[in-house]
């Protein structure tokens, strides 16, 4: 078995093995050492997918021994025949490494965990360890994904995220789609693996339940599919990219401020620009347009603090205007160690809608207690300035400063008086001036993974804003 979370079973009783839960066959023979081919047949040996505690999964190997070559030939060949019928189990993939996500450990992730089970599993794999930001987008532009039966990425929110993007977009291009405006794109070709190996790892802690790479490997061998509802971040005149989850305000200018300080640890640099951030807690003013999703009212949750709105016309636009400390918009839960219940529980991976959270201007005092919240199992949006609402699209307009307005806060509104707001869209920084359009697109994708209403309570630790 190639992983160390491996247990060996030397079959001696019965034991029944569903097949379903099977995804590799090989014949076991003894070899001298340095012998490549041939040896004394031993038997065939079984390896399945295990299911351990906490969404853990692992492989399992089973020996079963029998010296026959006719009777182990035959078991071999029927059992190979049995798992080539299984559908969505990928034969051919296309790997994407970032060998610079968190602590570089993305390279040794995929080499020691990774590879050695889609060996195992006789995935053929196509690897290309990016070099730089945007190149694992400039090579989708240009591969031929008819080769491959699926695409994989490891590293940490920001490189799924670029694949994600770069998958999409992909597909816009060659069903001759206008990529400056898209208001009804076509679904990827192929679904997206995602291991985690980055500093925050929030998209497969949502798909998995977990942070653990053999997991992760192990639900795509397994061809778990999961179709998932994806975002478009538009300004008036062109596409910025495809998401899942974004924030104005709070969680962006950490971000960015972040981004000045590279050169300091990644923890190191986070932490320093939540603290930063939180210190000099300006609101943003801004005008915030949505089209809310009608959805039953027995759907909602009782004890959450949700504003729904139940408008004559499906297509009335609702608006707000005025001082945000927060905007998060998220299309999935966005589950972490952080955030239990998620940072957005009120949403589902493909309920076909989004969550746009809204925290009003108040004091860092009750702000603090609202971001504590995220961490209990309480309801973290049960304040006066916060509010919920499910919709299917929204618009938010920044009002640019005067000159007086942005000298009161040079350090953290720098970008905002040059115009370039900065947004937080799935841990990668953004700047733009101008409205920017958000539009969700439900089950744009297919990922593999699992529905996380239907996973145990998650422990894995990430820094999400």
């Amino acid at each position: 078995s190639p992983t160390g979370d491996s247990r060996m079973v030397l079959q001696a009783e019965e034991e029944i093995i569903e097949m379903k839960d099977v995804f590799s066959v090989k014949l076991k023979r003894r070899r001298f050492v340095g012998q490549k081919k041939g040896g004394t047949l031993l038997g065939i040996t079984i390896f399945k997918c295990l299911n351990k505690e906490e969404n853990k999964l692992t492989d399992c190997a089973i020996h079963l021994n029998n010296l026959s070559e006719d009777h182990c030939h035959s078991w071999f060949r029927h059992l190979k025949e049995i798992l080539s019928g299984f559908q969505n189990r990928p034969k051919s993939l296309k790997v994407f490494v970032n060998p610079s996500s968190h602590k570089r450990e993305a390279t040794h992730v995929y080499y020691e965990q990774v590879a050695p089970l889609f060996k195992l599993a006789d995935i053929k794999t196509d690897v290309t360890v990016t070099e730089y930001e945007g190149h694992a987008l400039s090579v989708l532009k240009e591969c031929e994904l008819q080769a491959f039966d699926g695409v994989v990425c490891v590293g940490g929110d920001g490189s799924v995220s670029e694949v994600a993007h770069g998958l999409l977009l992909k597909a816009q291009i060659d069903a001759g789609k206008d990529t400056d405006y898209i208001p009804t794109p076509v679904r990827a070709p192929v679904p997206l693996g995602v291991i985690p190996a980055g500093t925050t790892n929030i998209l497969a802690h949502t798909l998995y339940g977990i942070k653990h790479a053999v997991t992760a490997t192990l639900h795509i061998v397994m061809g778990h599919i999961q179709p998932v509802d994806v975002c478009t971040f538009s300004t008036p005149s062109k596409l910025l990219r495809f998401g899942f989850s974004a924030m104005f305000g709070f969680g962006a200018r950490t971000l960015a401020l972040a981004e000045k300080h590279r050169w300091m640890p990644s923890n190191q640099r986070k932490d320093f620009a939540f603290i930063k951030t939180l210190a000099d807690l300006k609101p943003e003013e801004c005008e915030l347009s949505f089209l809310p999703l009608q959805i039953p009212q027995e759907d909602s949750h009782e004890n959450d603090r949700i504003t729904l709105l139940y408008l004559g016309s499906k297509d009335q636009w609702h608006k707000i205007q005025g001082h945000f400390l927060n905007m998060s918009i998220m299309a999935i839960p966005c589950l972490c160690s952080m955030a239990p219940r998620g940072l957005a529980p009120n949403t589902r991976l493909n309920n076909g809608s989004m969550a746009l959270i809204v925290v009003q201007n108040t004091s860092r005092t009750d702000f603090i207690k609202h971001l504590k919240r995220y961490a209990s199992v309480k309801n973290q949006f049960n304040f006066p300035f916060v509010e919920t609402y499910t919709v299917q699209e929204v618009k938010v307009q920044p009002r640019l400063k005067s000159g007086l307005e942005a000298k009161e806060n040079t350090y953290l509104n720098a970008a905002s008086a040059e115009g370039n707001y900065p947004w937080n869209i799935d841990g990668d920084l953004m700047k733009e001036a101008s409205e920017v359009h958000v539009r969700v697109h439900p089950q744009l994708i297919n990922l593999y993974g699992v529905n996380t209403d239907d996973l145990e309570s998650s422990h894995a630790t990430c820094n999400c804003i």
